[in-house]
């Protein structure tokens, strides 16, 4: 193996594992975000912000991979 097919292989599984892992985050924060609200519409208020922050850090993890895939 050439130094060139590892980092390709590298950089496939930087992108791959930083996008899927993050991806799973954000569906399981919207699932729980909806199950709270649905169990209880007066907290909608409440849920929305942390709900949004969350996704924000998780998408940020993903955004970190890409940046990561780049510079191998």
């Amino acid at each position: 193996m050439t130094a060139e097919m590892i980092a390709l292989i590298a950089k496939a599984f930087a992108i791959g594992v930083g996008g899927t892992m993050p991806a799973l985050a954000i569906g399981l924060i919207g699932f729980s975000a909806m199950q709270s609200i649905g169990r209880n519409p007066e907290a909608a208020g409440k849920v929305l912000a942390p709900m949004l922050l969350g996704m924000a850090f998780a998408e940020a993890i993903a955004i970190y991979a890409l940046v990561i895939a780049f510079t191998l």
